[in-house]
Formats: structure tokens, sequence, C-alpha cells
């Protein structure tokens, strides 16, 4: 099993594939434009859509696109969750473009006097007013109270009210290991829970943890590194059975000691 599993990492976007293959990898994952940005997204791959998309195809790499940080289409607040929605659907068709394997987009949020079942709804509207040309995957996320995807329960409350919408087919889980201790779940079972709920984990984030278990903190730490006891945090990537992402620190040299070291513990 461990064999089969492929380790990439989050990279820089100008050039994905030679990124790849400096890990000598088969996936990378990285934005289309500016993550703290509404402006829309853009690809600065020498070429465009089309010489990316040729030339990941070319050297047998598969891409991953994770949408802006700022998205957030569970909120009740109207001047986030409009354009939120409109970035959403420029990535989904820019990511398209490229022959993104998956477009991956963190859970959000509603505000702490919200009903969070109205958060689960935008959600499905969300899904709805989407055009899902590639797979939608929805990542846990580590802190808030109020978040959609932190804890198990709500997770299972964007689920239920997103599987009535139509395209809900398209839309995966990416689990983010880091998010999932910080944000409180249990490693030990994590994938059977979320499995439970979602039918499917996609892509795994994999990261350790710079904080304490439930700590709400989004900080992530080079394998062996944090707080992530590394016989659940393999167990969890062995157990998911999906394609991983490494969002650690560094560049390439670091990466492919993180790939080593998970190798080492599956």
């Amino acid at each position: 099993m461990s064999s089969s599993v492929s380790v990439g990492a989050h990279v820089e976007q100008t050039d994905p594939v030679a990124e790849a293959v400096a890990r000598d990898t088969t996936l990378v994952q990285f934005f289309l434009g500016d993550p703290q940005g509404y402006k829309g997204p853009e690809i600065r791959f020498e070429g465009g859509a089309d010489a990316l998309r040729t030339a990941a195809e070319d050297a047998g790499i598969d891409l991953y696109v994770h949408a802006p940080y700022i998205v957030n289409v569970a909120t009740t607040n109207n001047r986030i969750r409009i354009p939120s929605r409109k970035l959403l659907q420029q990535h989904m068709d820019a990511a398209a473009s490229i022959g993104a394997k998956g477009l991956i987009v963190h859970g959000g949020h509603v505000g702490k006097d919200d009903d969070p079942t109205v958060g689960f709804d935008n959600w499905r509207k969300a899904i709805e007013a989407t055009d899902l040309k590639i797979p939608l995957l929805i990542e846990n996320t580590a802190g808030g109270d109020n978040a959609m995807a932190r804890h198990l329960d709500r997770i299972a409350g964007v689920w239920d009210a997103i599987s009535s919408a139509e395209g809900s087919d398209n839309v995966g889980f990416c689990l983010d290991t880091c998010h999932a201790w910080a944000g409180g779940i249990e490693l030990g079972d994590a994938v059977d829970k979320v499995r439970a709920i979602t039918g499917r984990i996609d892509l795994v984030h994999a990261n350790d943890s710079r904080d304490d278990f439930d700590s709400g903190a989004d900080r992530h730490a080079n394998f062996g590194q944090g707080h992530l006891p590394a016989d659940e945090f393999a167990g969890v990537v062995r157990e998911a059975g999906a394609p991983v992402i490494c969002e650690t620190p560094g560049g390439a040299a670091e990466h492919v000691a993180d790939f080593a070291w998970l190798r080492e513990h599956l």
C-alpha cells in the first residue's frame, strides 16, 4: 500500500511542472493568482493554460488547484458570499482549463450569531450555482467555533445539505491532518469517521502541526517536527488511500525530506 500512495507538495505557481520534477513527484498543488485577492485567477505559466495542461500531461504530472483562502460561500454576509461564489466559479473554470484533477476550497464559516444551518444551506446553493467541471474538494479547517468544516458534526451538516444539490456527485473531500488535529478531530479514527459522513476522501493534505490538539491554530510543520503522533499521522495517510499533498514549509529539499519521512513511517 505504502509504495502506491502518490505524495506531492504545494508549490510555487509559475512552473508547477518544474517544481514537480525538482521533487521527483507526479503531483503538485498550487494557487492560480493571489490566494488573498478577489481579482480572479491568473495563470503565470509561460504560454498560458493550454501550455501548462500539455506540459503536465507530457510529464505525467497531476495538477491540483487550491482556491483562494478568502472564498467563503457559507457566510450570511452578501458582500462576501456573492463575490466568493463568483470567485469559486472563476477558479473552477481556470482549474479545468489546465486539466487539474480537483479544486480544493475551505469550508468557510458563518458569524457567531448565525444559525449554522443557514451556512449549510448556503453551501447547497453554491453547489447548485456552480458549474463543477472538475471535482470540488471541500477541506476541513482548523479554527473557529462557527466553521463549517472544523468539527465532524458540522461537516455532516454541510454534506447533508449538499447531497440534495444537483452536481453533488462532483463534490469530494480533502482531509488535512494538521487542521484535523488542531481542530479537535482525533486522528486515530478520523478517516473512518469522515468516510462515514462523506463516503469519500479524494485528497489528503499531509501536514504536521506546530500547535497542540484542539488549539484551533492553523500552523503547519515539517514531518516529525510538530505535535502529531507519528503513527497516527501515517495511519491517516495509509487508511485514506488517496493522493497526498504536503503543505509544509520550505522548498524542494524540505519536501523531499518530508516525503522520505512519510514513506519510512508508512
